[in-house]
């Protein structure tokens, strides 16, 4: 075990006295020791319940022979730091959650852990530090919340920040804005659409890593405390059978997470989100790479935001198994091995399917016929960027530029009514080096939506986008404005195109004659984490990650260059998965 390094052997005498001292005897001691990660907080819902499914998972543990070993780390909640400086820390925070996890279960030598996630960053984190330290480990999501009712309708944290716009246009008084956000979040769990949280907890069961049907109940639903107690006994089973993460993150996992995302319209933080697990699986994964997968896949989940339902009732229909039931009956996922031993399809399979429901439909009678987002570039993203597509009608805008340096000049210009129709907004310097930490813009855009212009107006930045987001809405844009990308190039009134038929984000400006000009913006932060992210941080096109693959890098911009050319883009990256059928 890899724990005999800091218990066996008479020269371990002084941490085995440690450890006594916190209630270990002899046997409990001399039995696997088993890490309880958990971003347990009560600064929200999302991560609330996340102690008492530890306490379930360390008494699985101790069931299945092992003993639990419990460590907390940090959150940061998206939903109260958006659109506050705070917001800075978010992206962030998905690093030191990851680092936080290695160093603690690396620094105790423990043989397994069970991660414990709740909020948009720990999900992402808890695969991260997974497939990191590749020890026998399970992780769990604690489950979505579930929705709010407001004037006899189900509402859900999407509908207060699309209030504050209504507010801010006169169409809705104080007292109807402090009623909407009393009713919009009953109690604990994740926001209940298939925002950043619900679609990387599907990621997590399409990856292997959770097991099927687990991450898909709620929070506050009877069973999840079972579903903790059997992924503590799951590890125990992972440790005896040396099945450890790196045996299920393949390509093949990688591109079924890709099409279950397309096929969910979930948020586009999961390309983002992927790109960092490759890194840290050692999988080769370029931004490119999601683009087939949103091509060939058809959305066929009628989700929040841009459909009518929350993941409590997906999990009524069935949950992630009855998204991967409908694409695997088409031919489009391969079969991979997860956590459990089985197969995704045999997993899948085995799923129960309601008779009747409206939330997942067949693949023969889609919602949309393409997934929901596109990989564009173009002379304004060289290195790509990530186009929005649920919600939208068309995938073709024109318009002008208005251009702000931050989100808050952004969110002060929608409330102050000095945006119209055909405007497009330009949010720059929220990359990841320029927020620093690469800020999500939902409180923009979810005003533009309650103001009326939803389709009225597009906006593109080097920041990110909320899984709750809708509209005509380009992010990751990279290169970022701070490190000299062409956004930085950008002036009011140049003409700017979003193309999703040529996969192309373009002006016809004249930026590349004001390069001379242009010097980089003085840093908003000198000192701190945050500056040390901005130093360290790589680009969006590859994940934001702080340890960013050269190799990784180079394919990227060897994929920019092909794709930038519209014939060479039909040829080359719309390209079935080698054996995938669409």
């Amino acid at each position: 075990m890899r724990s005999d390094q800091i218990k066996s052997g008479p020269d371990r005498a002084p941490a085995r006295a440690m450890l006594r001292a916190t209630g270990l005897d002899d046997a409990a001691i001399a039995r696997p020791l088993v890490a309880v990660v958990h971003t347990w907080s009560n600064v929200s819902p999302c991560n609330l319940n996340l102690r008492e499914l530890a306490v379930e998972a360390a008494a699985g543990i101790r069931a299945a022979g092992g003993t639990p070993i419990e460590f907390n780390t940090i959150a940061v909640t998206d939903g109260i730091a958006m659109g506050t400086p705070g917001m800075r820390a978010s992206l962030i925070s998905r690093e030191v959650i990851t680092d936080s996890i290695e160093l603690a279960v690396d620094g105790h030598c423990l043989d397994a852990m069970v991660v414990l996630c709740g909020c948009d960053k720990t999900i992402p984190a808890a695969a991260m530090a997974l497939a990191r330290l590749n020890i026998p480990g399970v992780a769990l999501y604690g489950g979505s919340i579930a929705h709010g009712t407001h004037d006899n309708h189900p509402i859900t944290i999407q509908q207060v920040f699309e209030a504050v716009g209504a507010h801010g246009a006169g169409k809705i008084d104080d007292a109807e804005l402090a009623a909407v956000e009393r009713d919009a979040c009953p109690g604990a769990g994740a926001c209940g659409g298939q925002f950043t949280a619900n679609t990387m907890a599907m990621v997590l069961t399409t990856l292997g890593l959770s097991p099927m049907g687990y991450n898909d109940i709620p929070a506050t639903h009877p069973a999840k405390g079972a579903a903790a107690f059997r992924c503590g006994e799951l590890v125990m089973e992972c440790l005896n059978a040396e099945r450890k993460p790196l045996d299920l993150l393949s390509r093949a996992a990688f591109r079924n997470a890709a099409r279950m995302v397309a096929a969910t319209a979930g948020s586009t933080n999961a390309v983002l989100h992927l790109l960092a697990i490759a890194r840290e699986a050692g999988v080769e994964w370029t931004l490119e790479d999601f683009e087939p997968a949103s091509v060939h896949t058809p959305v066929i989940a009628d989700l929040l935001p841009a459909g009518r339902h929350t993941a409590v009732e997906l999990f009524g229909a069935g949950g992630s198994a009855r998204v991967a039931q409908e694409l695997i009956a088409a031919g489009m996922l391969e079969d991979s091995p997860t956590v459990t031993g089985r197969s995704l399809f045999v997993e899948a399979a085995a799923a129960p399917r309601a008779d009747t429901q409206d939330v997942v439909h067949p693949v023969s009678r889609p919602l949309k016929p393409r997934g929901g987002y596109s990989i564009l570039y173009g002379n304004l993203a060289p290195d790509g960027c990530i186009l929005k597509l649920a919600g939208m009608e068309s995938g073709h805008f024109e318009g002008t530029a208005r251009v702000f340096e931050s989100e808050e000049e952004a969110f002060a210009a929608v409330q102050g009514d000095r945006i119209r129709a055909g405007d497009v907004i330009v949010i720059r310097n929220e990359g990841p080096a320029g927020g620093p930490g690469m800020r999500e813009m939902l409180g923009v855009t979810a005003a533009l939506v309650g103001r009326g212009l939803g389709n009225d107006v597009a906006l593109i930045t080097d920041g990110r986008f909320s899984g709750a987001t809708h509209g005509f809405m380009v992010g990751h844009i990279a290169p970022e404005a701070a490190r000299g990308g062409p956004i930085a190039l950008l002036r009011d009134g140049d003409p700017v195109v979003i193309d999703a038929a040529h996969r192309e984000l373009r002006t016809s400006a004249d930026i590349e004659s004001r390069r001379a000009s242009w010097q980089p913006r003085e840093p908003k932060v000198t000192h701190g984490a945050l500056a040390k992210y901005a130093r360290l941080v790589g680009s969006a096109s590859d994940g934001a990650t702080t340890n960013p693959s050269t190799d990784v890098q180079t394919s990227i911009h060897r994929n920019a260059e092909t794709a930038k050319s519209p014939s060479a883009t039909s040829a080359t990256t719309l390209t079935e998965p080698a054996g995938v059928t669409a």
